[in-house]
């Protein structure tokens, strides 16, 4: 049942990917062509009608901007996923094995593996909490809590 969990995430992640792909593909080519509608309207003598559509490019490359920034959390969230789909097949090749399942060396090794393969300073500090026995209320109450801190930079590097 865990494998077959981690391949659902998985194919749904390939999915999303064509989806995103597609997105970039559109995304880059709307890009392309505003910057060739605003070069063709500076070569316009100046008017209202001009200004107006001038001032339409800029607001629209805005929101492309904005856009591919909300692109970051597909990103995130796909490494997250990744992560889940590792350790959902790491679980089941442990359980599946009695001499493992009642191994403590082989569960403190398992909650290393998971820790290491994480690059985000919240996944860590999540997991740290979870294995301190806290609830999972206040694992993501401490996640939350270094999200805001880090809101100063707004991007979490991973």
């Amino acid at each position: 049942m865990l494998i077959l969990s981690a391949i659902q995430v998985e194919d749904m992640m390939t999915e999303a990917d064509l989806s995103v792909n597609t997105l970039t593909e559109s995304f880059t080519s709307i890009v392309e062509h505003m910057q060739a509608i605003n070069k063709h309207l500076l070569a316009l003598n100046s008017c209202d009608i001009r200004d107006e559509a001038l001032a339409c490019c800029s607001e629209t490359t805005d929101k492309i901007q904005a856009s591919i920034v909300a692109f970051q959390f597909y990103d995130r969230m796909q490494q997250c996923l990744q992560h889940v789909t590792a350790n959902l097949k790491g679980l089941s090749e442990l359980v599946e094995s009695p001499k493992r399942l009642y191994n403590p060396t082989e569960w403190r090794q398992f909650q290393h593996e998971i820790r290491s393969r994480y690059t985000m300073e919240s996944e860590k500090l999540m997991f740290d909490a979870i294995v301190q026995g806290k609830s999972i209320d206040e694992a993501l109450s401490i996640k939350n809590t270094h999200q805001e801190e880090d809101q100063s930079d707004n991007i979490e590097l991973f």
